[in-house]
């Protein structure tokens, strides 16, 4: 038996006067919920950037919609996904089986996300990426059945890398977790880099996740490299510049650059060991008067400022939720171009649209991490330096080598 099944308990005759009763748009809602299921690292590398904290983001978008879609309930499920991409596949396989889930959320691990899409294009499911990195993931790993929200590397690589050369930062050793994610950042900024007149002189790629990084960061002193980036995340990210203190490389005149540098990571670090630190964020709490009114409610929620992240999740799941009331029916195919319809205008996106490849493209920033002097209270981080505007942030459609794109 299906996840909550109904049994037929009336005549015949009285079950279609009640299909009469009901609404079209609550009878194209399969099931008669709309179901969600959040996918996510609750536990390891990963869990302090999304987590728990954004399934929390996710329930606060389906109370602040009012809990209901056209009369229709919202449900959401849950899962560890363990940063296992078999078990994401299977989560996402058994939730489509047997509950019958019509939108995944969350998705971080890159790993991960290319499993579940692929589940979700031979099902004819939908996800939403808000997670992951990896930029393959609206490019050779496109499908018509899965979005990709928050950022990815390609602006990483263009916002973060091409500002550090053009401040001199020439010569690199890349630092890499090797996995699909950490191969995709490597791949754009080794581009970026090149392309700015810099070189890319060594590297190493370390296993996901890792916590002793002390051989990597000798190579990376033995380099000579004047910046060492970083192509991971999460607490590998963390593990690695604590051991680059721990080893004294900047003070041996190298240079840090973080690739991929979210709010916790620099809070749990604090602005000693992460001060002047360029990164780029595609969010961040204190942007403006929006940011700040949704981040202060998140923090009462969690006790801790939101991570871009997290905002991408609440936004995502709150442009979805719209989008199935407009289109009236949870029907991925629908709903998926339904989204790209409408523009995406909220606190956290600012110049959103939905691209064909699946890639949301928004505003991205390049952000400096303050000293402890410049820092007004425990979450005042960063200062935002510049904007990058939403269509030169992006890949260009022209270079994709996604299927669903024209060229």
């Amino acid at each position: 038996m299906t996840f909550m099944k109904k049994t037929l308990t009336a005549s015949i005759a009285v079950a279609a006067a009640s299909t009469m009763a009901i609404s079209t748009a609550h009878a194209e809602i399969s099931d008669g919920e709309v179901r969600i299921g959040y996918l996510a690292d609750m536990s390891g590398t990963y869990r302090d950037l999304a987590g728990p904290g954004g399934q929390t983001a996710m329930e606060m978008a389906v109370a602040d919609f009012g809990g209901s879609v056209n009369g229709s309930p919202i449900v959401i499920f849950s899962a560890d996904d363990r940063n296992s991409a078999d078990v994401g596949a299977n989560t996402v396989r058994e939730w489509i089986d047997q509950r019958n889930v019509d939108m995944v959320g969350g998705l971080v691990a890159s790993s991960v996300s290319i499993a579940v899409t692929k589940v979700l294009e031979e099902n004819n499911g939908l996800g939403i990426v808000s997670g992951s990195a990896a930029s393959s993931i609206t490019n050779e790993h496109c499908t018509p059945n899965h979005i990709h929200w928050v950022y990815d590397t390609y602006p990483l690589a263009n916002g973060t890398a091409k500002a550090v050369v053009e401040q001199g930062g020439d010569s690199w050793f890349l630092l890499t977790a090797d996995y699909a994610f950490g191969h995709a950042l490597e791949s754009d900024v080794t581009n970026v880099v090149e392309a700015n007149g810099g070189e890319i002189v060594g590297g190493v790629r370390h296993p996901f996740p890792t916590s002793d990084f002390s051989s990597y960061i000798l190579q990376a002193q033995g380099s000579g490299a004047k910046i060492v980036g970083l192509a991971n995340a999460g607490a590998d990210t963390v593990n690695a510049i604590t051991t680059a203190s721990q080893f004294g490389l900047t003070q041996s005149g190298q240079q840090l650059a973080g690739l991929l540098i979210f709010l916790n990571d620099v809070h749990a670090l604090g602005l000693e060991s992460t001060q002047g630190l360029l990164l780029t964020t595609g969010w961040y709490w204190d942007m403006d008067e929006d940011s700040r009114e949704w981040s202060e409610r998140y923090f009462e929620e969690v006790g801790r400022m939101p991570t871009m992240v997290q905002a991408g999740i609440y936004s995502s799941t709150m442009h979805y939720l719209k989008a199935v009331e407009a289109a009236g029916t949870d029907d991925p195919e629908v709903v998926r171009a339904q989204m790209a319809e409408m523009p995406i205008e909220d606190f956290f996106a600012r110049n959103g649209s939905i691209r064909e490849d699946g890639r949301m493209i928004h505003d991205m920033y390049l952000a400096q991490v303050k000293t402890p002097e410049e820092s007004t209270g425990e979450w005042d981080l960063y200062e935002i330096l510049s904007t990058i505007p939403a269509d030169e942030a992006y890949r260009p459609l022209s270079e994709s080598q996604c299927k669903l794109v024209q060229n």
